[in-house]
């Protein structure tokens, strides 16, 4: 079978990073810090608990704005993501353009490992020990 054209296998890479583009574009000029814009995490609301996600959209507001200090503060764990996410797009796409087909074979003990991250990451930034984690 002959190789896809380029422009078919750019197609789901460069449209999926399209789609983030555009919701970092939205985040970069809706201030989350300012109410009113975005709903409350459920889980601070109820429970007064930061769940890992909590301070990601001021993460990535301030990332937007070149501001990785205040990025790191509000959810460091974030911008950990912003950095993996950069890299399997660049490989993706380098995969793209060579033609070889982009697989991720995550295994279980990964998933754990990640799972496990989480919950610690919540953990620490809910103690006072860690309240530097905390958004």
């Amino acid at each position: 079978m002959p190789p896809k054209p380029l422009a078919r296998r750019l197609l789901a890479p460069l449209g999926s990073l399209a789609g983030v583009a555009a919701a970092f574009a939205y985040v970069g000029t809706v201030d989350p810090n300012e109410p009113g814009h975005y709903p409350v995490c459920p889980l601070l609301r109820f429970a007064g608990i930061y769940c890992p996600g909590c301070g990601g959209l001021r993460s990535a507001h301030a990332f937007v704005h070149g501001d990785l200090g205040a990025a790191l503060g509000a959810n460091a764990l974030a911008v950990v993501g912003y950095g993996v996410f950069a890299v399997v797009m660049t490989v993706w796409l380098v995969r793209a353009v060579k033609g070889t087909p982009m697989r991720l074979a995550v295994s279980p003990v990964l998933w754990w490992g990640v799972g496990a991250v989480l919950a610690v990451f919540t953990l620490v930034r809910n103690l006072p020990f860690g309240s530097a984690l905390a958004p």
